[in-house]
């Protein structure tokens, strides 16, 4: 670490400390050229890979997108808020640790058709839908047939649209 004051590259840490959160370490150190004091602070940095778009482009990852495509697709569905929060947190869990730097547009949406899947199914085929850009009645029906023939683990089953 380098000073912050003469630039000195060799530096003791005097003290350190855990925030109370335990998310960060607090250390006082100290300049072996200046003598003078300074506090730096360590905490876990988590880099979410990019996604590249189908026509190639790349973008962050935002998590409220994430958490709004799952909202909207659950609109109306007896599905909590704690059901919803836990599903972008398996997903953002799985894009922190795939080790990937970046994961396309179609990865993501495979996570979050496979959350949907146990949450809800009419939210499943609502998402589908615009994912897998439906044209006619005939690939709700063939979406619908997968559910059927797909164990549902910690799903529920639907009671009506």
């Amino acid at each position: 670490m380098k000073c912050p004051f003469c630039n000195g590259s060799d530096t003791q840490v005097i003290d350190s400390r855990v925030s109370e959160e335990g998310d960060t370490i607090r250390r006082r150190r100290r300049c072996m050229a200046c003598e003078r004091r300074f506090t730096t602070y360590e905490r876990v940095e988590l880099s979410m890979p990019a996604v590249v778009k189908r026509n190639g482009t790349r973008t962050e990852f935002d998590l409220e997108k994430l958490r709004g495509s799952l909202k909207l697709a659950l609109r109306k569905r007896p599905v909590s808020t704690e059901q919803v929060d836990a599903a972008v947190a398996r997903i953002e869990e799985s894009l922190l640790t795939s080790g990937k730097r970046e994961v396309s547009t179609g990865y993501l949406g495979e996570l979050v058709m496979n959350e949907l899947i146990k949450l809800d199914q009419v939210a499943y085929v609502r998402f589908a839908s615009v994912y897998k850009s439906f044209e006619d009645i005939n690939e709700f029906v063939k979406a619908i047939d997968e559910i059927k023939v797909e164990p549902v683990s910690g799903g529920r089953a639907s009671k009506g649209a």
